[in-house]
């Protein structure tokens, strides 16, 4: 099966019925679907942000069945390494953690952060934005 990385954006957005969360439910299908343990962090956060409670938002994520990649040294490294491509861009830790994460597999990452294309050439990456067109 096919391997890819999902930003938190793009979890949040098939969590809450967003535009583009139905492209990340159908991935959750068809792939391997992997996220950062920092980026599930920021999905609980967000969740329990919204007035979910702990348990609640655990299960809410579990429910995509994705495989939470730990967050080690050399990934830390590789993210640091991005601060300086991605600068401009004014991507956070979390941003550089998916991608540093998509560099390791060497896999697609998918976000709801449309601004993340313009970095796919200089990045090596194959990012795709899960959020229509129009929105």
């Amino acid at each position: 099966m096919n391997e890819c990385v999902l930003d938190a954006s793009a979890i949040l957005a098939c969590l809450n019925d967003e535009p583009g969360g139905e492209a990340v439910e159908a991935l959750t299908r068809q792939a391997t679907c992997l996220t950062s343990a920092v980026n599930h962090a920021e999905v609980l956060t967000r969740l329990c942000d919204w007035g979910l409670s702990m348990e609640d938002a655990i299960e809410a994520a579990a429910s995509l069945d994705l495989c939470v990649v730990v967050f080690d040294e050399p990934l830390s490294r590789q993210v640091a390494a991005l601060r300086q491509p991605t600068r401009a861009k004014g991507l956070s830790l979390g941003d550089r953690a998916c991608l540093a994460l998509a560099q390791h597999r060497a896999c697609p990452v998918h976000t709801a952060d449309r601004p993340w294309l313009d970095l796919a050439g200089a990045l090596g990456l194959d990012i795709q934005c899960i959020r229509p067109d129009a929105h």
